[in-house]
């Protein structure tokens, strides 16, 4: 099963029209993807990664083989409700960077391709103070009984949309897809993985949905994972986007009045004529 790839490099290019139906397809069918060329330094990103596995090799490797979670395993408890990880999050920072950073220009994507105003899931994330962005660092260690433990639960984000940058050669990272778990391969060429969170799937009206995933343990290598989350506020209050609900609170026979008029057009005229209907307070056609 090939995983999306969504090359940014594509969007203003000729390929912009072809990118952007596939970028839909994937958070409409998938809920997760890579994408390339996201105008991040690679060289940056290398840095970041060894200076993240150098400080677990330095301060953080040794406490946990020490830990709760490893003497259980040693001792054959019952570890079914723990992760084997070991993680620190990030500055909770507020958005206030170009339109080129990846969280905000997939936004702007995903509203272009659902008929939103470009600034749609910015506006609904702002809250008081505008969208979150929080960093989950982590790493999964090598683990002696791999079948035992996960590195981490199966669960969906409760966020938005999450940009991951992970290890180049330890596997692990798995998502449940039309019955079965997808491997995600390691990230090569720093690629960065994306996918969507339940606050996104509500804010859709379900077209983009969060997908339950997990990580599992490895008895080989230890797994990096650098997880930037692009959130709503504390405050924001989340809805359904208006221009995506479905028409409700309408009488069969005044659907059929406009039915029998627009019989042979596309239906998705017929539905914004009946919300429309419904918020200005007319139920139908007859008052």
């Amino acid at each position: 099963m090939e995983i999306p790839i969504i090359d940014f490099g594509e969007i203003n290019g000729e390929g912009r029209s072809k990118t952007m139906a596939l970028l839909h397809q994937a958070c409409e069918q998938w809920g997760f993807f890579q994408i390339d060329n996201h105008g991040i330094d690679k060289k940056l990103m290398d840095k970041v990664k060894q200076s993240v596995n150098a400080n677990y090799e330095e301060n953080l490797k040794e406490s946990f083989y020490q830990s709760d979670i490893d003497r259980c395993l040693e001792k054959d408890d019952d570890i079914s409700d723990k992760d084997w990880e070991t993680a620190f999050y990030q500055g909770n920072e507020r958005v206030h960077s170009s339109t080129d950073q990846p969280g905000k220009k997939l936004s702007e994507l995903m509203c272009e391709n659902l008929g939103l105003e470009k600034n749609d899931i910015k506006k609904a994330f702002s809250g008081s103070k505008g969208p979150c962005v929080g960093t989950k660092v982590a790493k999964y260690p090598k683990s002696p009984q791999p079948e035992r433990v996960r590195g981490l639960r199966e669960h969906t984000d409760a966020g938005g949309i999450i940009l991951m940058l992970q290890e180049d050669q330890i596997p692990g990272l798995e998502f449940f897809k039309d019955g079965k778990w997808v491997p995600i391969p390691p990230c090569k060429k720093n690629t960065i993985f994306v996918n969507t969170g339940d606050l996104l799937e509500v804010l859709t009206n379900g077209r983009y949905k969060s997908t339950v995933h997990r990580v599992m343990t490895d008895k080989d290598g230890s797994r990096l994972s650098i997880a930037t989350f692009y959130n709503p506020a504390g405050d924001a209050l989340i809805s359904p986007a208006p221009k995506l609900l479905y028409p409700n609170s309408f009488r069969f026979q005044d659907y059929l009045k406009l039915y029998a008029t627009t019989k042979f057009n596309d239906k998705g005229p017929r539905f914004e004529t009946m919300k429309q209907m419904a918020h200005n307070g007319n139920n139908g056609f007859h008052t």
